[in-house]
């Protein structure tokens, strides 16, 4: 079973750039599948924001590509969600979430992970 913490939210200005950690216990995550997740006011349900498979290969959320990456250092157990140009609308509660396998052909919904972190909150000012 795997165990996933978050770090690194916190409250910024529109424009600004941050990074989410998440690390991973547990288990060696050369094999997993990784994605981040967030949940908005408003909406239901968790919206999902990047995806990567143990391949390497990542895919995102039309809402944040070219301003998002996601990576991960297997030899670390952490998986990174890198924000940049952050705007008010990326507010949310962040979350990591993990399923052993290195592809998924659907790395951006819920249902393609098994384990989940608690999440970390990102607020965005304008």
């Amino acid at each position: 079973q795997v165990q996933l913490a978050e770090i690194g939210g916190g409250s910024v200005h529109a424009g600004d750039s941050l990074r989410l950690s998440c690390a991973a216990s547990g288990a060696a995550i050369f094999n997993y599948r990784f994605g981040w997740f967030r949940r908005t006011p408003g909406k239901e349900g968790r919206e999902g924001v990047a995806g990567l498979s143990g391949y390497g290969h990542s895919v995102y959320a039309d809402s944040v590509k070219g301003r998002f990456t996601i990576s991960r250092d297997n030899a670390k157990n952490m998986i990174y969600l890198q924000m940049t140009n952050l705007k008010p609308e990326d507010t949310g509660m962040y979350i990591c979430a993990a399923a052993p396998g290195p592809v998924s052909e659907i790395l951006l919904l819920p249902m393609s992970y098994n384990y989940w972190g608690q999440g970390t909150q990102v607020t965005v000012s304008s």
